[in-house]
């Protein structure tokens, strides 16, 4: 079975490719559902969490008010790298059970991983090749604000906190433009998926 890594810059239209995939018939294991599943109420991560940052992350319901305490660390580097100690760890350890509940329970050509710090978290070392979503910093940035609602400060502390898009292209098998219309998205991974399926 072979583990492709899907990964991008925020806002480039990784999610889109990864939605699909999941059309196409694809399994996708997405860090960001992992991510939350991991800081759900009663988790352990979600204690190391309160217990640096404070419980002013926490909603009223108990649960991490996720956008809240993405506000503190993206403005704040060392914050971030706190926070990455916390979770990276055991959101790695929950895709490699993924990944070997699918190696050993079904018969399937490929699995994606869709993680957005693929690269940064050294999941490379998880798979075969690495498909990376590409577009112009014009283009992530207008997304990005209108897509969270934020300003152009707040959206550039989110772009510049990640990896940028050339360096992850040195990690990465193959580049998918993402700096036209959907049709074009589209056709590029549909020929990508058919040259791992088959058509099938």
């Amino acid at each position: 079975m072979k583990v492709i890594g899907l990964t991008g810059g925020i806002a480039s239209g990784k999610s889109t490719v990864s939605n699909y995939l999941k059309e196409l018939g694809a399994i996708v294991i997405d860090a960001d559902v992992v991510s939350r599943e991991i800081v759900e109420k009663g988790k352990p991560a979600l204690k190391e969490i309160v217990n640096f940052f404070g419980e002013k992350v926490l909603k009223s319901d108990g649960t991490l008010n996720r956008k809240y305490l993405g506000s503190i660390v993206f403005s704040d580097p060392q914050k971030l790298q706190v926070l990455n100690k916390i979770t990276h760890k055991r959101i790695i350890e929950k895709i490699e059970d993924e990944i070997k509940y699918y190696r050993h329970s079904r018969n399937i050509k490929a699995i994606f991983i869709d993680a957005a710090l693929l690269i940064e978290m050294k999941m490379y070392y998880l798979t075969d090749e690495i498909w990376l979503v590409t577009t112009s910093k014009e283009i992530q940035l207008r997304r990005l604000m209108l897509r969270d609602n934020i300003t152009f400060e707040e959206a550039m502390n989110r772009i510049n906190s990640q990896m940028s898009l050339d360096q992850k292209k040195d990690f990465s098998d193959v580049i998918i433009d993402n700096s036209k219309d959907f049709d074009y998205l589209k056709n590029q991974v549909k020929e990508l998926y058919t040259n791992v399926f088959g058509g099938a």
